[in-house]
Formats: C-alpha cells, sequence, structure tokens
C-alpha cells in the first residue's frame, strides 16, 4: 500500500511540475518517520505532497499502546493506523508552526489480562494535530508535534474474555518527526 501512496503521489507531482511556469512554485515531495511507533515496537511510514503554505499526508503505522493507558484490565492494545491529514504552515518553505486535520482509520485488536481471546475492532477518528517543524540542515527537517484523536464510529463494545472494552472517545498523542522533501 505504501508503494502504491508514493507512486501516485509522485505521479502526480510530475504531471503537475511539467505544466507549470517557471514563475509558480513547484510541488514539494517529502517522506518522514515518527519516533512513537518504534518506541513501542511498531512501525511508520508517510509520504506527502504539498505546495505553498499546505501539504497533503498519508500515513500508515503500527503502534503497541502502553497498559497504562488502556482501560484497566485489559492489556496488548495493538493499533494499524491509516490516515489521510492536511497540514497548513504559518511560513514558507515547511518550517515553523502548523496545524493539520484529516480521517484516520485504526484497526485494532486487544485482550484482556487473561490473554485468553483476541478481540479485533475497527475505529475511525477525526484527527487535531499541531507542530512546530525545525530545520536541521537543507530540506532535512524534525518536528515534535501532539495530536487529539476524536472517536467518530467503529465498533463501540468489543467483548473479550467476558468483558467488554470500549474505547475511548478522545485519544491524545504525542511525538517527533524526522523528515526530507524534495
Amino acid at each position: 500500500m505504501a508503494r502504491t501512496l508514493l507512486f501516485v503521489v509522485t505521479a502526480f507531482a510530475s504531471l503537475s511540475l511539467s505544466g507549470q511556469q517557471a514563475s509558480v512554485k513547484r510541488i514539494n515531495i517529502g517522506t518522514e518517520q515518527d519516533l512513537l511507533p518504534y518506541v513501542t515496537s511498531g512501525y511508520f511510514a508517510g509520504i506527502w505532497a504539498g505546495k505553498s503554505h499546505v501539504r497533503v499526508r498519508a500515513i500508515t503505522a503500527r503502534v503497541h499502546k502502553p497498559d497504562f493507558i488502556i482501560e484497566k484490565g485489559f492489556t496488548n492494545n495493538k493499533v494499524s493506523a491509516y490516515a489521510l491529514l492536511t497540514d497548513y504552515f504559518i511560513k514558507n518553505d515547511w518550517k515553523g508552526w502548523w496545524a493539520g486535520t484529516g480521517v484516520v482509520y485504526w484497526k485494532s485488536t486487544i485482550q484482556t489480562n487473561k490473554k485468553e481471546q483476541t478481540a479485533n475492532y475497527d475505529t475511525w477518528l477525526l484527527n487535531g494535530s499541531i507542530g512546530y517543524s525545525f530545520k536541521i540542515y537543507g530540506n532535512l527537517y524534525f518536528s515534535p508535534w501532539c495530536a487529539l484523536h476524536i472517536r467518530l464510529g467503529g465498533d463501540k463494545h468489543i467483548l473479550v474474555d467476558a468483558k467488554t472494552f470500549n474505547p475511548p472517545l478522545l485519544n491524545p498523542e504525542a511525538s517527533v518527526k524526522f523528515g526530507i522533501y524534495f
């Protein structure tokens, strides 16, 4: 899926660039990595395309939520996330403050502390995020950020080992991204 998204973004950017005049700012394409999924033994893949102050990001990630943020009596909450987000930068050149929003889909599993069964559930969320992008060198950057995901839909009462897990309405998140753009 990540290869397909990268191909689509690259093809779109190539077509857009070929028809532009020199006086119009070109479309940038970038990729980034986020530390949070790796800290939780997961993974992250993110690509983006943008022009002027606006960029669109496609993200996939796998996160293992720590037990201290899960409802008591449950464990092994693993989330595979897929997101399409739009960000707005106050300054040009993808630096400084940015704010974003978009739609996120989580395909998740969870167990009780007994670990007898594993339940699957799906969640649709609305994302709101803010961050600050610092230039490291050239087109390399790092960006601390935070987000709040609001559950819009999906499974609400997940039965596992005769207990019911209720996904939270609000899901805060924070991390640091490293990226490069062309």
